[in-house]
């Protein structure tokens, strides 16, 4: 039946158009009863009418009335009547068509024989002529929904497809702003690590390949990081709070970065096992940040870094003292902070950051023991 109508789609509006007209004419003139000119000028003309039933359905509707009034045919206002039940949305007006068909199909023609008839015929021939007339009604309305149903189902889908796009979007977004935050936690800590040693190196070897090499390796890494930074801002000009990638450090990983900071750093302090995952994450990143900055802009400066608890909240301080020596000239990205702000908001804590009253810095995060 779906191949049927869809073949039936196919067929061109004018010549379905043109082919009901000549049906209907074929119908008038199998079933002619007012062979008056006027009865069969009414005929034409209602028959012709239906070529503009598409542009004009009510007034095609009004053409074809005559015809079932003096003539005893089906097809010309059935027809007209489906059309405009299938385009108007107005019940009031479909039923006043329908009753009007009814009338018009139950008065007999000519007026005068009226008595003859009686009103007992006159009577079935109404409700005769209204069900007739209701029948092309309801199909017409019953198209009309089915195609409101499909336009309907249609705007869902892509609703539905807009949805996961935007989904797919966040998504993405989200993962591209955690790629940017560990990019900068982890790759810009070891990188700039290589870049001071490397400066050092520069200064104290002797041998002037050295020398050369590790003037290489430091401009290399400078390089580096300032490429780094640039993706780092490239990846977060969209993004939001999403889950961690994996793997990730926790807090017994603390020794050994303090250890491999570069720095005069001392470890003090211990917290609960009961800290979650995500906290110790969190805290371990923000060590990491605050050593990697004091290596860049605080050579030769001491820290210490101290784990506490306080009641339900746990946290953690890095403190350097003033540096004794120049910094080195190292791109930063400017992400930081920013990135252990975002965390700390996250797990519903605090992250400060500011410079100490003996020219050294200060960074202090604490977060509830409960943060997950």
């Amino acid at each position: 039946m779906s191949r049927a109508r869809a073949l039936w789609e196919q067929v061109p509006a004018p010549v379905v158009d043109l082919v009901l007209v000549a049906v209907a004419a074929v119908d008038v003139w199998l079933t002619l009863w007012d062979d008056t000119r006027p009865g069969v000028a009414l005929a034409a003309l209602g028959c012709a009418a239906l070529a503009f039933r598409r542009r004009f359905p009510l007034g095609v509707f009004l053409l074809t009335l005559p015809i079932v009034l003096t003539q005893p045919v089906a097809v010309a206002p059935l027809v007209a009547l489906f059309t405009l039940a299938e385009r108007s949305r107005s019940r009031p007006l479909l039923a006043g068509c329908v009753a009007l068909t009814a009338v018009a199909g139950s008065v007999p023609w000519p007026l005068a024989s009226f008595t003859e008839v009686g009103r007992t015929m006159t009577l079935i021939d109404f409700v005769y002529s209204l069900a007739t007339a209701a029948a092309p009604v309801l199909f017409g309305q019953l198209l009309q929904a089915h195609r409101d149903l499909a336009r309907r189902l249609t705007e869902i889908e892509e609703a539905r497809e807009h949805e996961r796009a935007l989904h797919a979007q966040a998504v993405l977004a989200r993962e591209r702003a955690q790629l940017a935050r560990e990019m900068h936690d982890v790759v810009s800590h070891q990188v700039s690590l290589i870049a001071v040693q490397a400066g050092a190196m520069q200064v104290a070897a002797q041998d002037p390949n050295a020398k050369e090499a590790a003037r290489t390796i430091r401009s290399l890494s400078v390089t580096t990081l300032d490429e780094l930074r640039t993706m780092v801002t490239l990846l977060r000009a969209s993004g939001g709070n999403a889950t961690e990638l994996t793997p990730q450090p926790t807090l017994a990983d603390l020794h050994k970065l303090v250890e491999s900071s570069g720095t005069h750093a001392q470890l003090k302090g211990e917290l609960p096992p009961t800290v979650g995952t995500p906290a110790q994450r969190a805290l371990y990143r923000t060590v990491q940040e605050a050593l990697t900055n004091v290596r860049k802009h605080a050579p030769g400066a001491t820290a210490c870094v101290e784990m506490w608890q306080d009641g339900d909240t746990v946290g953690v301080t890095v403190a350097n003292s003033p540096p004794t020596r120049p910094s080195l000239s190292l791109p930063g990205s400017q992400q930081g902070l920013v990135g252990l702000r975002e965390r700390a908001e996250i797990l519903r804590g605090t992250l400060e950051a500011g410079p100490t009253t003996d020219g050294g810095y200060r960074v202090r995060l604490r977060i509830p023991l409960s943060a997950d």
